[in-house]
């Protein structure tokens, strides 16, 4: 270490005012960073407050908390192809089948991401930020494990440039970075992010017969089309080849879908520690299910169709609404600031997930258009509740 550290310090005066490579000063200490803590001291003897916890700290713990979802990821992406295939496979080869598939789309979203971000810093002659620790991670985690890489590398660049720099960069986004580049490729290629043949890679080797790649709320939905009950089709789906929809699979994760959303498990494991660790707002978290689950009475009750008829609490365990409510909607950035506002923050994003999930055919995952839409309202909730707090104040100094 004591050589890296001369090493960067050697360079250092390269990069100071007045040096040849000046304008990538931003590039230098973001990467000294990395290795070492800054060398800036406070030089005012007025009071200081000392904490270890920053924003390299606050990344680095939700990227820990995201490493069971991914590593679940690549280890279903084996598990589903070998379903498909109707082959035999080790833990092993499954594993080393999802991670061929799962790096490359890892790999392309940081680095694609970074040179964004770091070309907008040199302009700018801002300084790195760690934001995009996480984002790369996230956009890795919400796409299908086959996706072509040049539709990530775009998908990554405009949310990037979309959804955060022409806002001011970090910390300055109204929307979640990855979920805009999940939904720019929703709209702008569906058919590599939707439908029954995108979830499952089979190669050169024709799937089996009777084999259906159809995500559980692709399932759900057309179970409430031909009337038959939505617990029965989750549970015979694929049964014969020795898999099914049944809710412990969901809650599990042995089902197909994006790379890290599969499995409820994982996601509640990565809850615990950015809840335990202070990172993440566990109302937010906890009226997200409570409030999907809630929707998920209110169509029970009403019963127009098989799927309003499913069960409430399946919904928690289908699609991507755990990993969106734990890595997506606790967002700092994106989300409601007050206490109150969380509440209703992630209370109103589990009941839109669940109405147009049940509602709308064309959008059969929901959490997607709730988290950025509750993105969008999430500062006039702030508003509202501090408008709230400030008038029966008043009352109260009035009385």
């Amino acid at each position: 270490m004591k050589l890296l550290q001369n090493l960067f310090d050697g360079m250092k005066p390269n990069f100071e005012k007045g040096g040849k490579w000046e304008k990538f000063h931003t590039l230098y200490e973001g990467h000294r960073t990395i290795a070492f803590a800054p060398d800036l001291v406070t030089k005012s003897k007025g009071a200081q407050i000392k904490d270890a916890t920053d924003l390299k700290r606050v990344m680095i713990t939700v990227v820990i908390a995201m490493i069971p979802a991914l590593l679940f990821g690549i280890l279903n992406i084996g598990h589903q192809h070998f379903i498909a295939t109707g082959a035999e496979g080790t833990f092993l080869d499954k594993a080393i089948f999802g991670a061929l598939s799962v790096l490359p789309i890892l790999i392309v979203s940081y680095a694609v991401g970074l040179l964004t971000e770091f070309t907008f810093c040199v302009i700018r002659n801002h300084p790195i930020s760690e934001g995009y620790l996480v984002t790369g991670m996230l956009i890795a985690l919400v796409m299908p494990p086959f996706i072509p890489l040049w539709q990530v590398a775009l998908a990554t660049i405009f949310a990037v440039v979309i959804g955060k720099e022409v806002f001011g960069g970090t910390g300055m986004n109204i929307l979640n970075v990855a979920m805009t580049a999940r939904a720019f490729l929703y709209f702008a290629y569906p058919a590599q992010i939707s439908g029954d043949l995108v979830w499952t890679y089979l190669g050169d080797k024709p799937a089996v017969d009777g084999f259906s790649g159809a995500t559980a709320l692709a399932v759900a939905y057309n179970s409430s089309v031909d009337g038959t009950p939505v617990v029965e089709a989750l549970s015979t789906h694929n049964a014969a080849l020795g898999a099914d929809y049944s809710f412990m699979s969901m809650f599990m994760g042995w089902i197909p879908g994006s790379i890290g959303e599969t499995s409820t498990l994982m996601a509640l494991i990565g809850a615990v520690i950015l809840v335990a660790t202070g990172v993440a707002s566990w109302k937010i978290i906890v009226g997200g299910f409570g409030g999907a689950y809630a929707m998920g009475l209110v169509m029970n009750a009403l019963q127009v169709n098989e799927f309003m008829a499913m069960p409430a609490h399946y919904h928690l365990v289908m699609g991507g609404l755990a990993f969106g409510v734990v890595f997506m909607a606790t967002d700092p950035v994106s989300a409601a600031q007050t206490e109150l506002g969380k509440w209703i923050y992630g209370i109103l994003i589990g009941v839109l997930t669940v109405i147009i999930r049940v509602t709308n055919p064309a959008y059969p995952e929901g959490i997607m258009l709730a988290v950025l839409f509750m993105n969008v309202v999430a500062p006039l909730i702030d508003h509202y509740v501090v408008k709230a707090n400030k008038t029966r104040r008043l009352q109260r100094a009035t009385v």
